[in-house]
């Protein structure tokens, strides 16, 4: 894959010639090569036949005042993992597939380079960062200043969004970003960060998410030792490993069929949820009898 950081754009896009177009057989050929065999030499085609396609993504952000080179580099870092993510066996091109890697990265990426004060945490306020200026193109309204009210209505409907967060999405898309640092108040007695509102978990929140994680994780080793080793191994592949394995690999693992496999892993986890309701409701009993007491 091209090293963009260090090279031109238009280096960059003539680079992308140099990989033709796949055609689907070939695309199924490269993709279980690397699935399969993490064959290097199949990944480069792969990835690199669908550079242009990095760049064409790229173009459609280009309002947010971020360089093409950056929403480039971005778009290939989505690439990269939608090519260590895709499985040809479901049916559909990569393209399709690594489309939606490519814009979550730049996303992430414009949202972390917007402001160093977080401004979109729900799926709803980052619909609204990345449609804002699409809607009031359609609408009429790009000049700067404050939307009229029947805008910032047929937006927040259309959205599904508060009207007060359109309008406070759209004076921080207008204004741009202000220095933490800069002096606030008649005087420019103190800095603009120190009004900020630090929205951290306080110490006492912090020991007891730890101490509630703690007792879950002790939970869960008490109750897996209701199953047997072969529940075990399945559940801990299926359902608690960051990266699941698939039922394919564990069929051949076991030698029996995927089905037998999925029953397995469902009757194990039935027992593991049995088991920790159980546990849960003694521990409950035993709380109850020492404040009886």
């Amino acid at each position: 894959m091209v090293q963009f950081k260090d090279a031109s754009l238009s280096h960059y896009m003539e680079e992308t010639k140099r990989f033709p177009m796949l055609t689907p057989d070939r695309e199924r050929e490269l993709a279980v090569a690397w699935r399969d065999r993490r064959d290097q030499v199949a990944l480069k085609e792969l990835v690199g036949s669908h550079l242009r396609f990095v760049i064409k993504i790229a173009r459609g952000y280009r309002g947010y005042g971020l360089s093409m080179p950056d929403l480039v580099s971005e778009g290939n870092v989505g690439l990269m993992q939608a090519a260590d993510k895709f499985d040809p066996e479901r049916g559909f091109r990569f393209a399709t597939y690594a489309m939606w890697w490519i814009r979550a990265s730049i996303q992430e990426y414009i949202l972390h380079s917007w402001s160093l004060v977080k401004m979109g945490t729900t799926a709803a306020q980052k619909k609204l960062f990345f449609n804002l200026r699409k809607l009031k193109g359609r609408m009429e309204e790009l000049e700067r200043g404050d939307l009229s009210p029947a805008t910032v209505t047929k937006i927040a409907t259309e959205l599904s969004v508060p009207e007060n967060e359109v309008i406070e999405m759209n004076r921080r898309l207008s204004a741009g970003d202000a220095s933490l640092n800069r002096t606030v108040g008649a005087e420019g007695e103190s800095e603009w960060m120190e009004l900020l509102v630090d929205d951290r978990p306080n110490q006492e929140t912090v020991v007891a998410e730890a101490d509630e994680l703690g007792r879950r994780h002790t939970l869960l080793q008490e109750a897996m030792t209701g199953l047997n080793e072969r529940e075990r191994h399945i559940l801990f592949e299926r359902r608690l490993k960051e990266d699941p394995v698939t039922l394919e690999e564990l069929s051949h693992e076991y030698s029996v069929s995927r089905e037998r496999i999925r029953q397995i892993e469902v009757r194990a986890f039935e027992k593991l949820q049995r088991a920790m309701l159980a546990k849960v409701a003694q521990d409950a009993s035993s709380r109850h009898m020492l404040v009886a007491a």
